[in-house]
């Protein structure tokens, strides 16, 4: 990886032309992070989660590496678009209630064979078929397993709160009741264990948690692969032609790869590297999303104030749900203002070295989440800006 300064160098005579605020992806590193995936997938088809991308031409251009096949959406509305796009191979990886996007699934024959939804609830069946409007179409079908991990009998859950079921008799029974059900087709089953895939375990300047994280993950790594087995084995007792079972993400793609059980894997968010997938042991990947905020102030010794920079990530509000000074070096947040709606003021000796309309250079904390706050990305390969494609946001989609 080069040097930092050198890095800066780079991308500010990449963008010497372009106004900031602005978002680019460098092309070396998301491909180097793509290529990354595949080799800690192991042979193993990696299913790209599209909310960690949020554009159609970088989704394009990673399906087109070999080791990825197929997205993983995270709406229905979406999931269509994506599939009118040309996408044939669309997961949708959230149970929906969106009733028109239904009943404009249950009417088209290329819809309906492109895209496929999740389960964890016959409510959720009953709900499809409310919708269909006179849809015949049959609806693809995936069931989830929720992949927590329950220690004391149950009183400890670590793990997100996903689906209800976890045990195989549950997927079983589900599995059973698509079957049963006139216009649905049950073709997959997914295990998202979000507690090892997505929460480092390599903590800088933290070793006590870190080393309690690895453990917890160890443990829940081993749990996890005997029940997805024996869920599988369920599964498939009663829908003998399921086509795919997938787990995984960035942080844990070799592990669930190695699992006999897993047909495919789910990545993302490690084509950008986002700041939240710097603590892992297991992989490095190298920055590849970056946004640029131009210096509009200059209020004092040390202090310099950029336009913009209001950028948290989703999740439970903290420090590391906030973007990061990247390039030049040396640059913080005011602990009393943190990262504004409209400016930003940061603090470090590295300020005074920065002049009116120098660019910032930030980090986001969450992958595709960026991409809400840009209309466009600017493509950078070498030293030069060599495309700029729009994201979702800039092609008048916002699906959440």
């Amino acid at each position: 990886m080069m040097p930092r300064a050198t890095d800066r160098a780079r991308l500010d005579g990449a963008t010497a032309s372009l106004d900031a605020p602005l978002a680019v992806v460098d092309l070396d590193a998301f491909d180097a992070n793509a290529d990354d995936l595949v080799r800690r997938a192991g042979g193993t088809p990696i299913r790209v989660a599209s909310k960690s991308v949020r554009c159609r031409a970088l989704l394009e251009r990673v399906l087109a590496k070999e080791g990825f096949t197929g997205v993983m959406a995270f709406t229905l509305a979406e999931s269509l678009w994506l599939a009118r796009a040309g996408f044939d191979d669309v997961l949708l990886a959230y149970p929906s209630a969106d009733r028109s996007a239904f009943a404009e699934l249950a009417a088209d024959p290329k819809l309906a064979a492109a895209v496929t939804v999740m389960v964890d609830d016959t409510a959720q069946l009953e709900l499809i078929d409310a919708a269909r409007a006179g849809g015949r179409e049959e609806i693809r079908v995936c069931l989830e397993l929720d992949t927590a991990l329950r220690l004391l009998g149950g009183r400890v859950r670590i793990g997100a709160r996903r689906s209800p079921l976890s045990e195989p008799a549950e997927l079983a029974e589900l599995a059973r009741s698509v079957v049963r059900r006139p216009g649905f087709r049950l073709v997959g089953l997914m295990a998202y264990e979000g507690h090892i895939a997505g929460v480092g375990d390599a903590y800088e300047g933290r070793p006590v948690l870190s080393r309690a994280i690895s453990l917890m993950q160890r443990i829940s790594r081993a749990e996890l692969a005997v029940r997805r087995a024996e869920t599988v084995r369920a599964v498939r007792a009663v829908a003998p032609d399921l086509e795919f079972v997938n787990g995984g993400g960035t942080g844990s793609v070799q592990h669930t790869a190695a699992e006999e059980a897993v047909t495919e894997v789910a990545a993302g968010s490690g084509l950008y590297q986002p700041r939240l997938f710097d603590d892992y042991s297991s992989f490095s990947g190298r920055p590849a999303a970056l946004f640029a905020l131009p210096v509009v102030r200059r209020p004092g010794v040390g202090v310099v104030t950029v336009l913009g920079g209001g950028y948290p990530a989703s999740g439970a509000a903290g420090p590391d749900r906030l973007p990061t000074p990247h390039l030049p070096t040396g640059l913080r947040f005011d602990g009393r203002e943190g990262a504004g709606e409209v400016q930003t003021p940061l603090l470090g000796p590295a300020a005074d070295d920065l002049l009116i309309g120098d660019k910032v250079w930030f980090r986001h904390a969450k992958a595709g989440e960026l991409c809400e706050r840009f209309a466009q990305l600017h493509l950078i390969e070498g030293d030069q800006v060599i495309d700029t494609v729009h994201t979702y946001r800039g092609e008048g989609r916002t699906f959440l």
